[in-house]
Order: structure tokens, then C-alpha cells, then sequence
């Protein structure tokens, strides 16, 4: 039995890999790649220059590729790369690059982006990212890895959100959130250390010395820049090292209240 809808219209030139599945009314654009086993729903759009990895699931009615919502764009070739194993959800909206910011919006592997959810322009996002229901991302924002943002959470553009960070759910993130850590609010501040997270992913001994780092960096009134050099110099723990690399680079601040 085919895997491909007789509804579903598949551009001339499309490269559709072994076993993926499109269902009824879907589309795919003639540039699109799609690699084996990647089930395509009923009613999802692919277009552009898109290319997508191995075993994902791509949710009726998403929009993938299609053209960026930046009013510079003037039909540049620009790309959407989409790694493997991910989940897109109904309704998600994902644009490719623009000329400005790389021309690359790039999704690494293991992700899991919720209904109504919208990466802009030029986003980078890492691996195992978990974005709930109408998380938006705006133009040129950057993910690490195992990033939780709740729902119905906009992202200004140009955010830099670090390594197992969480934003708690209706908050609203302007500046950059190192790793590890938790924020939320409007507009959306530091809170603490995603422990639950952490607990999950590595021993007690990274946990131990990232809480200390964390109560010297953020809850004793030190220059954030000097603290955070301090420690990168001094610290043997390689998580902490990240943590203050992120600060030392980061281009919008880092949202916290001084105690």
C-alpha cells in the first residue's frame, strides 16, 4: 500500500525519502528534502528550501519553510534545516533564514515543539528542546540543548537562552538566560537554578557547585562581569565554567534582581 496520500500533491523535484508517510491534502515544495521514516500529517505545508532529517513527525496543518516574516526579505535562497526525531505539532509555523542573519534557521535532533508554535527567522535551536503550546521565538534567537520554554511564551529577538534552561510558562524573555537556570515572569527574570533538570541529567557533585556559583553571581550583590570572571578562572567544575562563559559573552544582559 503506498505511504502517500493520492490527495497530497509533491512538487517535481521534492526528494522524498524510504517509507515517509504524507497524508491527505498535504503539500511539499519542489526544494524539499525529507529523509526515511518522517511522517508527513494531512494539510502540513512544506516549502522553501527545506531540508529534513530522519523519523520525525510533522502534525497536520503546520507550516514548515515557508517564507520569513521579515519585510527585508526580498526571495533571497535562503534554508530551514530540521535534524532527526523531532515532533512538530498542529499548527507550528517555521520559517527558513534571511539574507541578514545567515540565511540558515537550523532544528537539531530530539525536539518537541508543541501546537502553535513558531520559530522565526534564523533561530538556532539544539537538541531534546521541549517549546509547550504558543512559545514563539522570534527572529535570530539561539537555543541550547534540553531547553524547556512553557507555554504561550514569547521570545525577544536575539535571545540567547544557554544549556538546561527553563521559562516558566506566560512569562515574556527580552534577555539572555544563562544555562542551567530558571526564569519567568513579565518581563521574565532569573528565579533560581532549574533543579528539577538538573536532577535529571547529571550528579550531585555539578548540581553542588552550580548552586554555589549561582548564590555568588546572583545573590550577594557582586559585579556580575568580575564575579563571573572570578569564577571561570578559579572553578574546577566545567559546568560552572559554562555557566560563566555564557555571562562573559552575552550580548542583551542577564535578567536578575540584586539583592
Amino acid at each position: 500500500m503506498s505511504l502517500i496520500h493520492p490527495t497530497a500533491v509533491i512538487e517535481e523535484g521534492a526528494v522524498i525519502g524510504p517509507n515517509v508517510s504524507v497524508g491527505p491534502f498535504a503539500y511539499i515544495g519542489p526544494k524539499v528534502k525529507i529523509g526515511d521514516n518522517t511522517a508527513v500529517a494531512s494539510h502540513a505545508v512544506i516549502e522553501g528550501n527545506t531540508t529534513i532529517g530522519k523519523n520525525n513527525r510533522i502534525f497536520s496543518h503546520s507550516a514548515v519553510g515557508t517564507i520569513p516574516q521579515d519585510l527585508k526579505y526580498a526571495g533571497e535562497d535562503v534554508q530551514l534545516i530540521i535534524g532527526d526525531n523531532n515532533t512538530i505539532r498542529e499548527f507550528t509555523l517555521l520559517n527558513p533564514g534571511t539574507k541578514g542573519g545567515g540565511s540558515v534557521t537550523k532544528i537539531g535532533n530530539g525536539n518537541l515543539l508543541m501546537a502553535y508554535v513558531h520559530l522565526g527567522h534564523d533561530v538556532i535551536m539544539g537538541d531534546n528542546c521541549i517549546l509547550a503550546n504558543g512559545a514563539t521565538l522570534a527572529g535570530h534567537v539561539e537555543l541550547g540543548n534540553h531547553v524547556v520554554i512553557g507555554g504561550l511564551t514569547p521570545v525577544h529577538q536575539f535571545v540567547h537562552i544557554g544549556d538546561y534552561a527553563m521559562i516558566g510558562g506566560a512569562s515574556a524573555l527580552a534577555q539572555d538566560i544563562p544555562p542551567y537556570c530558571l526564569a519567568e515572569g513579565n518581563r521574565a527574570s532569573l528565579r533560581g537554578l532549574n533543579l528539577t533538570g538538573l536532577r535529571r541529567q547529571m550528579g550531585r557533585e555539578d548540581i553542588n557547585a552550580l548552586k554555589v556559583a549561582y548564590r555568588e553571581l546572583f545573590e550577594q550583590g557582586n559585579p556580575l562581569q568580575e564575579a563571573a570572571q572570578r569564577l571561570f578562572e578559579t572553578s574546577d567544575s566545567e559546568k560552572v565554567k559554562a555557566l560563566c562563559k555564557f555571562i562573559k559573552t552575552s550580548k542583551r544582559g542577564i535578567p536578575f534582581t540584586r539583592k
